[in-house]
C-alpha cells in the first residue's frame, strides 16, 4: 500500500482549509515511517477535526467533545505496543483542558495534534480560547474580555517534554510529525491553520501571516529537556510488577442452613467509628455462610470520626433482586446520630419487628418488640457494640447462629483483630435476664 488514504473517502474539507495539508503530511509521515495502518490508532475530537479518522486506514476511536485524550489514555495503556495519535482542535482543546493538562503532566506516549485555527468552526465561527481579541467573530466581543491561550507555554508550564508551535502549511510539516510520533513521552504539535469557511471570512489571515505570528511567539521547536523524565506507560508498568498481589475475592461455602425462611431486611444504625460496616458486612457473609443471599448498603458522612453510620443488609433463602428496604424486620440503635437520620423508620414499624437498643440511645416509643441493652455494664467499648449487638442476635438464632458468625469472622479477619472478635461475641451468651424486654403500648 503506497499511503493509508482511505480511498472510498477521500479527504472533503472547505476549499483553502489549512485541514487538507495536515492529512497528506501526516500519510506522509505515516510512509515515512513505515508503519502498517493496524499499529496505528486515530483518536478524534468533535469538529471538523474529527473528520480525520474516517480519511485513514487505520484504527480510529471517535468521542465525546473534549475528551479524546482520555479515550487515548486508556487505548496506550491497554495496547502499549500501537502508536496512538490524537487530533483535536483548539475548540475541543479548551472544553477539555483539564485533560489536557492531566496529559502533559502524566507523559504518556501520546501524540497530541492540536488543528489550531482560532475558532469554533464547525458550529458557525464562535471565538474559542485561541481566538486573539482583536479578531472579529460569530459570538460578538466575548473573544475581547478573555486573554487567548499560548498552546505551547501552556503544554510546557503544565510539564510536556516535546512541544512543537508550527504551521499547517511548512514544508517540514512531515518531519516534525514523524520526530513527535517517534519521541517516547507525550508530544504536543500546536498547528496553526486557517479556517477559510468561518474565521478568515471575517479576518484576513494568509500563510505568511501565520509565519510571523509563530516567529513572533515563543519557540517551540520540540525536546523540553526541563521537562524529560520516565514515560508514564513503562514506568507504570515497572512499579505495578513490583506491588503486592492483590488476594483472591473472599469465598464462603455454607456449612450449615441458616434459621431464616423469608426476606429480612436489617438496619444497623450507628454513628462514625462503632464499625457499622463491618457489622453489617459481617452479618450478609454468616448470612452466606448459612445458604442465604445477601446485599449491603452503607451510607455515612463524610467526616471521620462524626456524623452518621447507617448499614443496610438484607437476607432471604431466594436471589436478591431488589435491595431497598421498605420496612425492616430487625433495626439496631446503637448510635443517636444514626437514629437521628433514620427517624422517620421507627414511626410505623411492623409489630413483629425487632428493634435492638443500646441504652444511652434515645429512640421513638413503638409498638414492636424491644431488647435494651447496657453495654457499659458488661464493659463493651462503643466501638464493639455493633459486633457485640451481632453475637446476641445469633445466639438467639433468629435469623443466623453464632457457627455461622465464627465463620465470618474468621473468614474475614486473621490474627489479634479475629480472636479479639471471637472473644466479643462469646458475651451474647448473656442470659436474657441482662436484657429489658419489652412489648411497648
Amino acid at each position: 500500500m503506497d499511503n493509508l488514504l482511505n480511498s472510498s473517502r477521500p479527504p472533503a474539507f472547505c476549499p483553502g482549509c489549512s485541514y487538507e495539508h495536515i492529512v497528506h503530511a501526516l500519510d506522509k509521515t505515516f510512509g515515512r515511517m513505515g508503519l502498517d495502518g493496524n499499529r496505528i490508532v486515530l483518536v478524534t475530537d468533535i469538529g471538523c477535526c474529527g473528520l480525520f479518522d474516517v480519511f485513514f486506514n487505520t484504527h480510529a476511536f471517535h468521542g465525546l467533545h473534549g475528551r479524546a485524550l482520555t479515550y487515548a489514555t486508556g487505548l496506550r495503556l491497554a495496547c502499549p505496543d500501537m502508536h496512538v495519535i490524537v487530533i483535536m482542535g483548539d475548540g475541543g482543546l479548551g472544553i477539555g483542558g483539564a485533560h489536557f493538562l492531566s496529559s502533559c503532566r502524566r507523559n504518556l506516549d501520546l501524540t497530541l495534534l492540536v488543528l489550531n485555527n482560532f475558532n469554533y468552526g464547525m458550529t458557525g465561527g464562535q471565538c474559542s480560547v485561541t481566538t486573539p481579541p482583536e479578531a472579529h467573530c460569530a459570538s460578538g466581543f466575548l473573544n475581547q474580555l478573555d486573554a487567548p491561550l499560548d498552546i505551547c507555554r501552556l503544554a510546557d508550564a503544565a510539564g510536556a517534554p516535546f512541544v512543537i508551535r508550527t504551521s499547517a502549511l511548512a514544508a517540514d510539516l512531515a518531519e516534525q510529525l514523524e520526530t513527535a510520533i517517534r519521541f517516547t513521552g507525550f508530544s504536543v504539535l500546536d498547528i496553526h491553520g486557517i479556517c477559510t469557511g468561518r474565521y478568515a471570512r471575517r479576518n484576513r489571515i494568509t500563510s505568511s501571516m501565520i509565519e510571523q505570528r509563530i516567529s513572533q511567539s515563543p519557540k517551540y521547536i520540540g525536546l523540553q529537556s526541563h521537562n524529560m523524565r520516565r514515560e508514564y506507560g513503562s514506568y507504570y508498568r515497572e512499579l505495578a510488577a513490583r506491588q503486592k498481589r492483590l488476594d483472591t475475592p473472599l469465598k464462603i461455602t455454607p456449612i450449615s442452613k441458616a434459621p431464616l425462611k423469608k426476606k429480612t431486611g436489617i438496619l444497623i444504625l450507628g454513628s462514625a467509628g462503632q464499625r457499622i460496616a463491618t457489622a453489617g458486612e459481617l452479618l450478609a457473609l454468616a448470612g452466606i455462610a448459612g445458604g442465604l443471599s445477601a446485599s449491603q448498603k452503607n451510607s455515612h458522612d463524610i467526616t471521620v470520626l462524626r456524623g452518621a453510620s447507617i448499614s443496610e443488609v438484607i437476607l432471604q433463602p431466594e436471589p436478591i433482586a431488589y435491595t431497598g428496604i421498605d420496612l425492616p424486620e430487625v433495626i439496631f440503635a446503637l448510635g443517636q446520630e444514626g437514629v437521628d437520620r433514620k427517624m422517620n423508620i421507627f414511626s410505623n414499624p411492623s409489630p413483629d419487628s425487632l428493634i435492638v437498643q443500646a441504652c444511652g440511645v434515645e429512640i421513638p416509643a413503638c409498638k414492636t418488640k424491644l431488647l435494651r441493652i447496657d453495654f457499659k455494664k458488661h464493659s463493651i467499648k462503643k466501638q464493639d457494640w455493633a459486633l457485640a449487638a451481632l453475637g446476641m442476635l445469633a445466639a438467639e438464632g433468629r435469623m443466623i447462629t453464632l457457627p455461622l458468625l465464627r465463620m465470618a469472622i474468621t473468614s474475614r479477619f486473621e490474627g489479634t483483630i479475629r480472636d479479639n472478635a471471637l472473644k466479643l461475641i462469646t458475651l451474647a451468651r448473656i442470659s436474657h435476664e441482662h436484657y429489658v424486654n419489652l412489648s411497648t403500648p
